[in-house]
């Protein structure tokens, strides 16, 4: 197995659940649950942020690695 298939591939992992769980983190500060019974705004809210934490989180670790290439080619 090619061991930029293996970074490429745990770096998003990494990248998704964290920014997930900070979105998650974040809404239940804001006082958002997205275990709520029943879909409520604020579940809903909540479920939106953790989508956009984990989209967030997935395109950090995707420039992190376009950054660590452009660092090597110099």
């Amino acid at each position: 197995m090619d061991k930029s298939l293996w970074i490429e591939g745990v770096s998003d992992a990494i990248g998704f659940v964290g920014g997930a769980l900070l979105g998650f983190w974040a809404g239940r500060l804001l006082g958002l649950d997205i275990f709520s019974t029943g879909y409520n705004n604020a579940s809903i809210a909540g479920i939106v942020l953790v989508g956009l934490g984990g989209g967030l989180g997935l395109q950090l670790a995707r420039r992190w690695r376009a950054n660590k290439k452009q660092a090597g080619k110099d």
